[in-house]
């Protein structure tokens, strides 16, 4: 299956070493937010992973539950401190495979992006309208695309050199569909090692008309999860959506 269409590739890839140090921006600011909103609660993480952010979120009494595409994600969670007490549908986010009403619903880290078909984006936003408890948020973080790092087609980077390994980044666009696949490729005695990853990214406007078909409008946004004010310049956002 291709990684445009396979939601579990990620985690299948990455588990063993998404939580490495220096890989990940601290939870804390993002918990701290969250939990502002979410009251009592009860919260939906779309992509919980290895629960980054739902395991302190639950360590302060509330309720969270996640859905995740990769067991092998889930298993590190369950490995975790508090992992087992954190209900988990295992399935494709986009269709909020869940029952229930949630005060917040949250998709944090450029992950909106990992649901490379336009259809599956819509689809995502229609769902958590589905599930989302009258008042409830919808909460997502995204980076905001700069036409400078995709000015050309196809990008080469060199990662690491080393006397017995080399790596590599390829970065191959399709600016009219927005959306890439990169392949990092390690270069090893052992062999030969590929990493593919593919995006569909979108700028904050395309993500507000998205959210208003599925009968979401957006009530907040910042550029950071400290509230910094958005602008022209700013290279994120956080976006709070709400019904209505």
């Amino acid at each position: 299956m291709s990684v445009f269409d396979d939601p579990g590739h990620f985690g299948r890839l990455w588990a063993d070493t998404y939580d490495q140090p220096g890989g990940l921006p601290d939870p804390a600011p993002a918990v701290e937010f969250l939990a502002e909103l979410v009251g009592d609660g009860p919260a939906l993480e779309l992509a919980i992973g290895t629960g980054r952010v739902a395991l302190p979120l639950a360590a302060r009494g509330i309720t969270v539950a996640g859905v995740e595409a990769s067991p092998e994600m889930v298993a590190r969670m369950r490995a975790k401190p508090g992992g087992q007490g954190i209900p988990v549908a295992i399935g494709d986010m986009a269709d909020v495979p869940v029952t229930g009403q949630y005060t917040l619903v949250y998709l944090v880290f450029n992950t909106l992006f990992n649901l490379v078909r336009a259809q599956r984006q819509a689809d995502c936003f229609g769902n958590v309208a589905r599930v989302l408890a009258p008042g409830g948020a919808f909460v997502i973080e995204t980076f905001v695309p700069d036409p400078a790092d995709f000015d050309r087609d196809e990008q080469v980077q060199i990662r690491e050199v080393t006397e017995d390994s080399a790596t590599i980044r390829l970065h191959k666009y399709d600016r009219a569909a927005q959306t890439f696949l990169r392949q990092t490729i390690t270069f090893h005695s052992a062999g030969v090692h590929l990493h593919p990853f593919a995006m569909r990214y979108m700028w904050p406007e395309q993500i507000d008309e998205l959210a208003g078909r599925a009968g979401l409008r957006l009530a907040e946004r910042y550029a950071d999860w400290d509230r910094s004010s958005f602008g022209p310049d700013s290279t994120s956002h956080i976006s709070v959506y709400r019904l209505g």
